[in-house]
């Protein structure tokens, strides 16, 4: 018995990092998976090697998304889950930051969340309930230098999953985040971002001296979409090895 039994799941961002975890521990729990993302080779593969149904999709893209729901519930029948996991990180202080860069982050991290709750609600009351687990980062908590656009997108999705919480109850549709730490994926060690940071102090203010593997995420999320969390919504789940419990003096 899987904990995910029965349930049809869309993930998007899918194609590597956390979210290829998600695909891959929502498929051993018993899932049904449809997973997006823009990297078509790395998503093919990921498709061929697991089973999961994969499609080409940029969630800052409306018509993405009814095409990404609407080949879900073709498929399945249905859709239960819905994790709002993709995302970008542009490592850039505000001085140094252009318009353009700054409005594909929240086109991408926040307008994306946006769209992506939006366009579940229908298939969900139709399901006759739901879970939306929306990926924010402990950056919507706190910034970091040369992280404003980044912060500001997470901070907007803790926003859309407290709002939407209210909202979708009323249908049986929960709606949570999680927040990450220090994971170890591409994006997590971006190259211009290493440069700026300090990785042995950052150790050092670490409660966990040590970067968590995605599967570590996934695992959160695979419990907030099933039905053992089902009293939860509106929450913010840390996964974050205790970076946020104070001061690293």
């Amino acid at each position: 018995m899987g904990m995910l039994d029965g349930k049809v799941a869309l993930i998007t961002g899918g194609a590597r990092g956390m979210g290829a975890s998600h695909v891959r521990l929502f498929l051993e729990e018993g899932a049904r998976v449809v997973f997006g993302d823009v990297l078509d080779d790395e998503g093919k593969a990921l498709a061929e090697e697991t089973g999961a149904v994969y499609l080409h999709h940029d969630v800052a893209r409306p018509a993405d998304w009814e095409r990404a729901v609407a080949a879900t519930v073709e498929t399945y029948g249905k859709l239960d889950v819905l994790v709002n996991n993709a995302g970008i990180l542009i490592y850039r202080r505000i001085a140094d930051m252009t318009l353009e860069e700054y409005e594909r982050v929240i086109d991408v991290n926040l307008k994306g969340t946006f769209l992506g709750v939006k366009s579940v609600i229908e298939p969900m009351k139709a399901a006759g309930r739901g879970s939306i687990v929306n990926i924010s980062s402990i950056e919507g908590f706190m910034a970091a230098e040369g992280m404003a656009a980044y912060a500001s997108s997470k901070f907007g999705v803790r926003g859309v999953t407290k709002a939407a919480a209210r909202e979708l109850a009323r249908f049986k549709i929960r709606v949570n985040s999680v927040h990450p730490g220090a994971i170890n994926t591409t994006m997590a060690t971006d190259p211009e971002l290493m440069a700026a940071v300090d990785g042995e102090q950052f150790l050092k203010v670490m409660v966990m001296k040590r970067f968590a593997k995605p599967v570590e995420v996934s695992h959160v999320v695979a419990f907030l979409a099933s039905d053992r969390a089902s009293y939860c919504t509106g929450s913010e789940v840390l996964v974050d090895g205790g970076l946020l419990t104070g001061a690293g003096y």
